[in-house]
């Protein structure tokens, strides 16, 4: 394993995803004071993917500049504000479903594989003798 380069990774789709939240608080604001140009960044962002945050800004810095500070400057507010929060919340989220996926598998594991117990195991001819052999 290794953790410099999970954390590395991790960041990296942290920051296209801070990217992505960003815009469409941007095409939010803009729809109820620009919607031209929220439809604009909303048909924009639809044909150029966000999925790699740093290319789509660069991207869009050849068609407006000031929508890529705006967005870069939302993107860094909404990272200051969750980022705060997050380790924690990613730690408690983990070690929860783990829990549950954990409680499932004993469950699955410990089920009978007694056709009594089990309805679509039973037989629907069980009143009649197995046939015998001659």
């Amino acid at each position: 394993m290794y953790p410099k380069k999970v954390a590395q990774d991790t960041a990296k789709v942290l920051q296209s995803y801070l990217t992505y939240q960003a815009v469409c608080t941007i095409i939010n604001q803009l729809t109820e004071t620009n919607p031209g140009k929220a439809i604009w960044l909303r048909q924009y962002s639809d044909v150029n993917k966000i999925q790699d945050g740093e290319a789509y800004l660069e991207k869009l810095m050849s068609e407006d500049k000031e929508l890529v500070m705006r967005i870069m400057k939302v993107r860094e507010h909404l990272g200051e504000q969750v980022l705060e929060f997050l380790p924690e919340m990613v730690i408690t989220g983990i070690k929860q479903a783990n829990l549950e996926h954990r409680r499932r598998l004993l469950e699955r594991l410990t089920q009978s594989p007694d056709p009594d117990l089990n309805p679509k195991a039973n037989n629907s001819n069980s009143d009649v003798d197995p046939p015998e052999n001659e």
